[in-house]
């Protein structure tokens, strides 16, 4: 089962997390090909300008991604630039000041968002109806570097992990291949790179089997 802390931990401007959910009853998060890129085009929207991307992985009934919060000052610059292009999209529970929101409270809000937004979209497609996405979602924060690469390596092998695929390189909804293209993009890319010292040091950490039975308890 997930760990107690991973509902309730807050996030922290600059801090790295580890955010994954699944759906309520475990059953489909995707029901088609359309369905993953909604679901990338709404976390796109709804987090980009409160988070950075390291990494993801969409499977069939959860996610994960790995992120870092942007710097305090910088989220909330860029809400009130959000709430101004988005009035719909506020925090409209609360009339405090924007100087006065916590991180979390922020950040948290911003995911809650990107469910419903996903999850409205997907009910009426799929002719469903209610709760879409476990709640409270689960994040855990990510404190020692030495993990940060084991942690982007086991998001990448989620599909290998749950028989999804033997090879996990070629699964089309993970961050992985889209890491070694050398294109423009909002995925940190070369700051994830530079942690594997390089390309060839990125490939050559993911081409080695890892043993992740800690891990796979988290998500359960």
């Amino acid at each position: 089962m997930a760990k107690t802390e991973h509902y309730f931990t807050q996030f922290e401007s600059n801090a790295f997390y580890h955010v994954y959910n699944r759906t309520v009853d475990k059953s489909k998060l995707f029901a088609n090909h359309g369905n993953y890129l909604y679901f990338l085009k709404k976390l796109d929207e709804y987090l980009t300008d409160f988070v950075e991307i390291y990494s993801y992985c969409l499977l069939g009934n959860h996610f994960h991604l790995m992120i870092r919060v942007l710097p305090e000052k910088t989220i909330k610059e860029n809400l009130l630039k959000y709430q101004t292009a988005n009035p719909d999209r506020i925090l409209s529970s609360s009339k405090t000041k924007i100087s006065e929101k916590s991180v979390s409270e922020i950040i948290s809000h911003q995911f809650k968002k990107f469910f419903q937004a996903y999850a409205m979209a997907y009910n009426k497609q799929q002719n469903r109806v209610g709760t879409l996405f476990q709640t409270p979602f689960k994040r855990a924060l990510v404190e020692k570097t030495e993990y940060f690469k084991s942690l982007v390596y086991y998001i990448h092998a989620n599909p290998k992990l749950h028989g999804l695929t033997k090879d996990f390189t070629t699964y089309e909804w993970s961050s992985y291949r889209r890491i070694l293209i050398e294109t423009n993009s909002k995925l940190k890319k070369t700051e994830l790179l530079e942690w594997f010292g390089g390309r060839d040091g990125f490939l050559e950490y993911h081409g080695s089997e890892k043993d992740f039975k800690n891990e796979k308890d988290i998500e359960d």
